[in-house]
């Protein structure tokens, strides 16, 4: 019986570290220098604006973070920054944009993508409520997508989509 135990606490406890290890390589497979570009939504009912990205991600066992910037029409860069922790299959943490003020991200991966619901520091589009997908693209590839909710409609709208290679 006391074998069994022991057997038992040693396979139970073998089963978290083996999910952190998953997470771990996720993230460290996310981690680097990224450069690309993409769409960004200015106002709701406007048009698209096109941009170019840098950004540089760093990731240890349970947490990563961003810091990038964004330039559109030659003259106007934007920075932003993440800073994620993981618990198991749970992320959470802080996005700062446009704002500057820290918005709220929780959520949990699947497959190659985290997906995050941000809670945005100040009213976005008619709420404080979107949707943050960072998705890994092939071996060299990351995608950021922010995904609004347009008020007249209750459509999914999509306000930022960048896409991103590694340097």
């Amino acid at each position: 019986m006391r074998i069994f135990s022991i057997a038992t606490l040693i396979a139970s406890s073998l089963i978290p570290f083996g999910a952190t290890a998953a997470e771990e390589d996720f993230l460290k497979s996310i981690e680097g220098n990224w450069t690309g570009g993409g769409k960004v939504l200015r106002k709701l009912g406007g048009e698209n604006v096109n941009v170019s990205c840098n950004m540089k991600s760093e990731a240890d066992a349970s947490s990563f973070s961003m810091d990038g910037s964004c330039r559109a029409l030659v003259v106007i860069t934007r920075g932003f920054k993440a800073k994620v922790n993981t618990s198991g299959n749970s992320y959470s943490g802080t996005y700062v944009g446009v704002s500057g003020k820290p918005s709220s991200l929780a959520g949990s991966r699947d497959g190659n993508a985290i997906n995050l619901d941000v809670t945005w520091a100040n009213e976005i589009y008619g709420d404080r409520k979107a949707t943050m997908i960072i998705e890994k693209v092939g071996e060299t590839g990351l995608r950021i997508r922010t995904v609004d909710k347009d008020p007249s409609s209750g459509r999914p709208i999509v306000t930022t989509e960048l896409d991103l290679k590694r340097r």
